[in-house]
């Protein structure tokens, strides 16, 4: 645990003790940090750059509806830690900046968090669906909460008679 104090330590360093909002820790290797929004990729190159963290697990999406929110979490692990940095984003302007030109691995996993909440990754090469057919509705996202699954079957089941293809 000392090991990621240490790194929330530099972390807050890095990009500002301030733009830290929030840690959590998980032990017995892991940590949560919220970060404000704007310091994203600063705080994706500090953990990367200059803490040594090698590669990302995945970006989580999360709908937190009640609050009028999503949740965007970034896994970066060194091999024995793992530190998700988190963002929070407001739910009628649901984007991040894209970490691909940090994290080029990065890039199928902001195609999945678009595809599944609507979650634009600014500055992203190709944010074309992954996940979801060619014809599937581009404003209709799945894992959104206020999304029913006879939403979903009905809206497919409108495309289907409009003659949109791949669905």
């Amino acid at each position: 645990m000392v090991e990621l104090e240490e790194t929330v330590e530099k972390l807050k360093a890095g990009i500002g003790a301030d733009n830290v909002l929030e840690v959590k820790y998980q032990p017995p290797r892991n940590v949560f940090v919220l970060v404000k929004t704007e310091k994203l990729k600063d705080a994706v190159s500090c953990v990367m750059k200059e803490l040594g963290y090698q590669y990302i697990i995945t970006i989580s999406g999360v709908d937190l509806i009640k609050q009028n929110q999503f949740e965007v979490i970034y896994h970066l692990s060194d091999y024995s830690n793992t530190i998700s940095l988190k963002v929070r984003i407001p739910r009628d302007n649901p984007k991040v900046p894209t970490i691909t030109d940090i994290i080029p691995g990065a890039t199928l996993y902001e195609r999945e968090v678009h595809d599944m909440f609507g979650i634009v990754a600014e500055g992203h090469p190709n944010l074309t669906k992954l996940l979801l057919a060619d014809g599937w509705p581009d404003d209709l996202h799945p894992l959104r909460k206020d999304v029913t699954v006879k939403q979903i079957r009905e809206r497919l089941e409108e495309e289907r008679k409009k003659g949109v293809r791949g669905i």
